[in-house]
């Protein structure tokens, strides 16, 4: 910003620019909107921030956030258990459950393996998900990480490590999405497609 704006407006600037996706230009813009609410709304807003950061913790079963010893899908009788999904981060959680077609329950990872970021397994929820299948009960382990070389090498990796416990590991299916034009498809995606054929 600036230096003609007040300092508190520049530093309430540069927190919200610390926020995944928000540049300076929106940064400024949202500080500008606090500064036009009301005093009570923006108290409520900080409150909420305060509260979420300290009552929303890890799931002591899935590593999903919630404000309840297990988040509302391991604490629901009607999922299988047998199935795990792992994915990369909560959000993820979301698409799928937006789909209304898996049923099972889920393990977030938190992250991906990446050297280059300094992200090693350790600093992944990978033991909790080994100590999840070696206390019984799972049949399928599905890696549902992107793929990308992070993704797809943190799934190899996870893979490594289950298949000894006598567990199905899969791997979600890349490919063509449902309606898209062959032609306008890149040469990754027709390898994914192709190798991930099923038979009719």
């Amino acid at each position: 910003m600036a230096n003609h704006d007040a300092l508190p407006l520049v530093i309430l600037t540069e927190q919200f620019a610390k926020l995944p996706g928000i540049g300076m230009r929106s940064a400024a813009r949202l500080a500008y909107h606090v500064m036009s609410m009301r005093t009570e709304d923006v108290e409520e807003f900080a409150q909420a921030l305060l509260n979420a950061k300290k009552t929303v913790h890890y799931c002591q079963c899935c590593e999903n956030l919630t404000d309840k010893p297990l988040c509302p899908i391991c604490d629901d009788p009607g999922r299988e258990k047998s199935v795990i999904c792992v994915v990369e981060s909560p959000k993820d959680i979301a698409a799928f459950e937006r789909s209304g077609e898996y049923h099972g329950v889920y393990h977030v990872l938190h992250g991906l393996i990446s050297p280059l970021q300094n992200v090693m397994p350790d600093d992944l929820k990978i033991r909790s998900l080994l100590a999840r299948v070696q206390n019984g009960g799972v049949s399928e382990v599905i890696m549902a990480t992107n793929p990308t070389v992070e993704g797809d090498a943190t799934a190899a990796y996870i893979s490594q490590l289950l298949k000894p416990l006598g567990v199905t590991v899969t791997r979600l299916a890349f490919g063509l999405p449902v309606g898209g034009m062959l032609e306008y498809a890149d040469e990754v995606t027709l390898h994914m497609a192709m190798e991930n054929r099923n038979e009719m």
